[in-house]
């Protein structure tokens, strides 16, 4: 055993009764709190943006591409996915597919309610992925490029609010150009749920063949083209790809873009986050400056002692470190038991709810990988080292022959 330590579990105990043992308890309370709250903060918000991320992404798609006009309503100025802009789309790495589709204003009406909605038309080529996790009711509709189908899907919100099941008929009214009022007749395919209610509470999934025969479009024309990226592509980069691979009339738009009021909001949550983590680095790295700084005042004479047996500065500084360090090891260790076993409790069970038309989502979420757990406990437990040096250097300025006559 070194010199260092020896002295050093003579010095520290957390069993005796005096102001320092309590301080070393409060030190790694603390500390273990500190991480607990990092952890489960982090874990919390990343879980949080990407799933929203997700839904508006799976609802939306990453990157969509349309007229380029000055026309703010629903209605979209139609274009064909000709030879010439395939061509230019598969040369750009990244895309993993793209499908065309197009919006109409709408509006259900059964004996009892009234609701605005926006007819989103796919076709056979629509990737329904997402929306198969989302499905509470029935299933989603088969389309085929010939044919004209009636069957809509249609989310919980505009069935609960309607009296709408699966198999129920239900009548849609257009406005056309004429300003004349044009119903349609629909039966509802399956039932879905996203937890994004804005969305929810407005689209609903039918036939683009329907959209193109109200608008009197030709079966090539569509309002927009939804584009689906592979795995780890950035979004942005190949949307600059696309501003240069593009005709003139036509631009591209990500997910972002489209919608900057849901991701405006998620960047907030970083600033919260890293609030949170400094607020916590700070109280636990001063909890832990005052616990060392009232061990060097109760061991005052002990040092002046080491001090006058030949002991260097150096020397007595391991002593109190290797201490102090092993208190911040402690705590981390209670703090990750503590904050990992909340994190996969609440990932496997869900016990602690949301609300879904607040926050998006039925109960918190959680999404921590051990390369970030590991971030967090080597970035903090360096932090705080480099705090501990603030109290050793106290030790440099304790002369032997007052210390050892301090008490």
């Amino acid at each position: 055993m070194s010199a260092p330590k020896f002295i050093a579990d003579r010095i520290f105990s957390l069993s005796k009764e005096n102001l320092s043992s309590t301080v070393m308890r409060l030190a790694v309370t603390s500390v273990a709190l500190a991480i607990t709250v990092m952890l489960i903060a982090w874990a919390v918000v990343v879980g949080f943006k990407n799933q929203i991320r997700d839904k508006v992404i799976g609802f939306v798609a990453p990157i969509h591409v349309q007229s380029l006009d000055k026309n703010e309503s629903v209605e979209e100025t139609p274009f064909q996915l000709d030879s010439l802009l395939i061509s230019r789309l598969n040369v750009i790495e990244g895309i993993s597919h793209y499908q065309m589709v197009a919006n109409k204003a709408g509006m259900i009406k059964t004996d009892d309610e009234i609701q605005g909605v926006v007819l989103k038309g796919v076709d056979e080529s629509y990737d329904w992925s997402y929306f198969h996790n989302c499905l509470v009711e029935g299933q989603t509709p088969e389309y085929k490029a010939d044919e004209r189908s009636t069957e809509v899907l249609l989310s919980k919100v505009i069935a609960d609010k309607m009296l709408l099941h699966v198999g129920d008929d239900v009548r849609v009214w257009f406005i056309d150009k004429d300003m004349q009022a044009r119903g349609r007749k629909f039966t509802v395919k399956g039932i879905f749920e996203t937890g994004l209610y804005e969305f929810d509470e407005r689209f609903v999934f039918a036939d683009l063949n329907q959209i193109r025969k109200l608008n009197g479009w030709t079966d090539d024309e569509a309002g927009r083209l939804e584009i689906a990226l592979n795995d780890g592509a950035d979004a942005d980069q190949i949307n600059e790809k696309l501003y240069y691979a593009l005709p003139s009339e036509l631009a591209s738009y990500t997910a972002r873009e489209s919608n900057p009021q849901v991701f405006d909001w998620l960047d907030l949550l970083d600033t919260n986050v890293w609030l949170i983590m400094a607020l916590m680095l700070l109280v636990a790295g001063i909890t832990v400056i005052s616990m060392l700084l009232i061990v060097i005042i109760e061991r005052t004479s002990t040092i002046g002692l080491l001090k006058a047996m030949g002991a260097s500065n150096k020397f007595v500084r391991e002593v109190f470190l290797r201490r102090s360090l092993r208190i911040l090891l402690i705590g981390m260790i209670i703090g990750n038991v503590i904050g990992l076993g909340f994190c996969f409790l609440q990932q496997y069970t869900g016990f602690i709810k949301l609300d879904p038309a607040t926050y998006y989502l039925s109960a918190v979420p959680i999404e921590l990988h051990f390369s970030t757990v590991a971030l967090i406990n080597i970035g903090t437990f360096l932090l705080w080292v480099l705090m501990l040096l603030i109290p050793t250097s106290v030790i440099n300025r304790i002369s032997p022959v007052k210390s050892i006559r301090f008490e």
